[in-house]
Formats: C-alpha cells, structure tokens, sequence
C-alpha cells in the first residue's frame, strides 16, 4: 500500500512560490517555508532547514526560544538520509549548539547524553571534557588517548588535555612520559631555529611538576634548570613585546587544580588542562561566580593577617584572573596580581613552598608577555630557592 500520508498543498505552494520569489525573504519567512517543504522533499529541504534553524537560534532575543530550535535542529538532522554529503557535519553541528545549550541551563545529564552522541557518530565533540569535569578522568584520559592515536600530528593543546586527565587519575608516570614528548618536540624547534620558542619555557616547568609528581625528584629539578637557561637565552634575543599566549595560560589555570575542590557529578568543576573555550557554559560561569566569594575571602584573611590562608586564596583569584583576561589584552592588569602574590610570599614565615611558587607564577607570566630578563631573575631567584644548582651562563 502507498504512501497515504496528506499534505497541505496550499501550504506548500505558498512556500514554494515564497522561495522563488524575487524579494529578499526574512529569516522567520524562511524557516517556516523550509519547515512545510521538508515534509514533501525531504532530501532537498532538510538540509536547508537545519541551517535556518541553527541561524535563528544564533540570532534570536526571545528568552527560552534557543533551545526548541536547536532541538528541533537536531530532528531535523537526524531524518537527512544516511550517506547524504552534508548529513553527518550538519548533525554534529546542531548536537553541538543544543549540548550547549543545555549545559547553560544546568542540564548537564540531558546535556552529557547528546554528548555521548556525538562521540558515537565519529569520535569528536565535547565528552572527554565533559567526563572530565565531573572527575571521570580516567574515562576522560582514554578518549583523549584514541584521539592522539589516531592523529599524530594533532597540536599541542591534544597533549595538555591528555596529561591533564592522567594526572587527575594519578597516572603520574604515564603523564610524564606523554608530556615529555611535547617538549621534545620544542627543542627541536630551538634547535632547528637557532633560538627556543617561548612556550618551550613554561612547558619546561608544567614537565618539571609531572615528573616530580611521578616521583622523579632529580630529572625534575633538572627539567627546571634547563627551563632557566632557555629563559636566559630568551632575553639574550630581546623583548618582544606585551601578548598573553593562551597555552600559558592554560598551563598555569592548571597548575591550581589541586587547590580546587574535587570534581564530581554532582558539583562539576573546569576541566582543567583545556582552553577555556571549550569548558561547559555552567561550569565557565560557576568559576567566574566564585570570584566575589574568594574576594570576601581575601579580605577576611587580610583583616586577621593570616597571611598564609590570604597567599593561597590570592593565588586562586589570579588563577581565574589569567583565565578570563588572557585573551582580551589585560596583561598590563595581570601583572599587579602576580607582584602582589610574590609580595605575599615574601612575608610568609615559611616561604619554602609558597615563595618559588609565586616567583615560578610570575616569571612565566613574563615570558609569556615577553619580558624576558625579568622573567629570569625571578626563575633563577626560584630555582635557587629550592636547591637547584645553578646554571652556568654560557660566554
């Protein structure tokens, strides 16, 4: 028996005379003749159907309408025929919006769900940072180890995302190792160009915390050192100038997890090790919202001159600080946050710990706004600190 389904054939008529018209149609005109003709010509009209529905979510002001547009985006999508060109990129494309969408509503377990669908169609999207933030790392760490497997000439940023999720699973040797091969390939570039990269610096130092996490005390130290004379040869070639790289800040968001709570389902946190643009919009929020908290906080601590508790809190608030204003050109506003926490450090009773930290912090911070020798005086002030012996300038 044949297809007895009915349509509205004024409707769609109207739609097609609509699309063939001369005049230049609005976006709600056009979505709602690709919404009749993709009932009748599915294979034509779907397709154009996602992308008018994805425009319009993008583009509306209408409080709650975004999400039943992306949703509807998806169904859409879904019902394009298997194998058709554009079917996969359109799908993944709306999955895309409406996850995000409903992270940005708190709707993490709906959310996660269209992650995971999104990983099942081809292995990318979102989920290994989604797992991640809520402390499913080892979970996290496997999907970010297929996809280096699979790309092997994947950036830098796949390698920051892998290390992170193992060290958060306490894989610290498997971390090391893996990091290690990101900073090999730095040197070569130092080596082929004559001169190090600056990022070659500070993942020095991140390599120089996984090895000694990894219980490798001795290689770290001498990780740090060498970390010290690619900074000395940085300000030998001069300063560039005031940019704020978004690895470091990554490396260095990262170098506070451990201050942080632990990340569950329940009470998700960043997932650290990942540019921020794709950490979840609830979780981005939540760390921005905890600012007027920590801020409380400080002062608190300042008033009773607990100096310690107010080094660690400050830390934190600079933490969040390189987070949200390293891509908006506010070193010159960073910079104030890393002296005043070397500051902080210097009138601690037991500065052991805290004073190389900051100094670490802080010279890394100049080498990434590139104001190099200022940066090495604090390295070497921070190496010498903790017992590290020296380098010998080379003449």
């Amino acid at each position: 028996m044949g297809n007895t389904r009915k349509y509205d054939e004024d409707a769609v008529l109207r739609a097609r005379v609509l699309l063939l018209g001369s005049g230049r149609l609005d976006l709600r005109e056009e979505l709602g003749a690709y919404r009749v003709l993709a009932e009748v010509s599915p294979r034509a009209y779907l397709p154009k159907l996602v992308g008018a529905l994805l425009l319009t979510g993008y583009r509306t002001t209408v409080p709650g309408a975004e999400l039943p547009l992306y949703a509807e985006a998806v169904d859409a999508a879904r019902r394009i025929e298997a194998g058709a060109q554009n079917r996969l990129e359109l799908l993944r494309r709306a999955l895309g919006a409406y996850e995000r969408k409903l992270f940005a509503l708190g709707r993490r377990a709906e959310g996660r769900a269209v992650c995971e669908e999104m990983h099942a169609l081809d292995g990318t999207g979102r989920l290994a940072y989604v797992l991640a933030e809520e402390g499913r790392h080892r979970e996290a760490a496997e999907i970010h180890r297929r996809e280096r497997t699979a790309g092997p000439g994947s950036p830098a940023w796949g390698v920051y995302e892998l290390t992170a999720e193992l060290s958060a699973a306490g894989l610290h040797e498997e971390a090391a190792e893996a990091f290690a091969r990101t900073v090999d390939a730095g040197r070569r570039r130092a080596a082929e160009k004559g001169t190090p990269p600056p990022d070659l610096a500070w993942e020095l130092v991140h390599h120089a915390r996984l090895l000694e996490d990894a219980g490798r005390p001795a290689e770290g130290a001498a990780t740090r050192r060498e970390a010290l004379d690619v900074v000395a040869r940085l300000a030998e070639r001069g300063e560039p100038g005031d940019p704020v790289d978004a690895l470091w800040a990554t490396l260095f968001v990262l170098s506070g997890r451990s201050d942080e709570p632990a990340a569950s389902p329940e009470a998700p946190m960043p997932p650290f090790g990942v540019h921020g643009v794709q950490w979840s919009p609830d979780v981005r929020e939540a760390y921005r919202e905890d600012i007027p908290t920590l801020e409380a906080e400080a002062a608190r601590h300042a008033a009773a001159g607990a100096l310690s508790q107010l080094y660690a809190v400050h830390r934190r608030l600079t933490l969040r600080a390189a987070h949200f204003g390293h891509s908006h050109g506010t070193a010159g506003l960073l910079r104030p946050r890393f002296d005043e926490g070397v500051a902080l450090a210097r009138r601690l009773e037991d500065t052991a710990t805290a004073l190389p930290q900051a100094l670490t912090d802080r010279a890394m911070f100049l080498v990434a706004t590139g104001h190099h020798a200022q940066a090495h005086a604090d390295l070497a002030e921070a190496t010498a600190l903790l017992g590290d012996p020296p380098i010998v300038t080379r003449t």
